[in-house]
């Protein structure tokens, strides 16, 4: 099979989840941004027009969301784990790179954000 090229991106998700090490952290919710990027071959949707042969984003979107707002999780690198491998469940998905990042870092200096990337591949698949 030849490299797969095509991608589903899903830019800007964000949500407000309890996440964190900190005591101050695990009071109260703080915004994340969620950004992905999944690996599919797309040449069966572009023919068929047929959403059962792609990715639907939406649902992913609303899954990713569900993960975090219920998470229990301290670390961006755990949270960011399982839902890369949510992504993993849905048909099609043969990797996907996601980014999860925390909007408003606990630290003492001047930082827009914090954030963990990692990619992960589909069990069988080959990239």
């Amino acid at each position: 099979m030849a490299a797969v090229t095509d991608h589903i991106l899903i830019n800007g998700l964000r949500v407000v989840s309890v996440i964190g090490v900190l005591d101050h952290e695990r009071e109260s919710a703080q915004p994340l941004q969620i950004d992905v990027d999944i690996h599919v071959d797309l040449r069966e949707a572009g023919q068929s027009d047929d959403l059962t042969q792609t990715v639907h984003y939406g649902e992913v979107c609303m899954q990713l969301a569900a993960v975090a707002r219920a998470t229990s999780d301290q670390l961006l690198e755990r949270l960011a784990q399982r839902m890369a491998d949510v992504v993993l469940t849905f048909p099609h998905v043969l990797a996907v790179d996601l980014t999860l990042t925390k909007l408003r870092p606990p630290v003492p200096e001047d930082v827009r954000s914090s954030a963990v990337r990692i990619h992960r591949v589909a069990l069988g698949a080959s990239e």
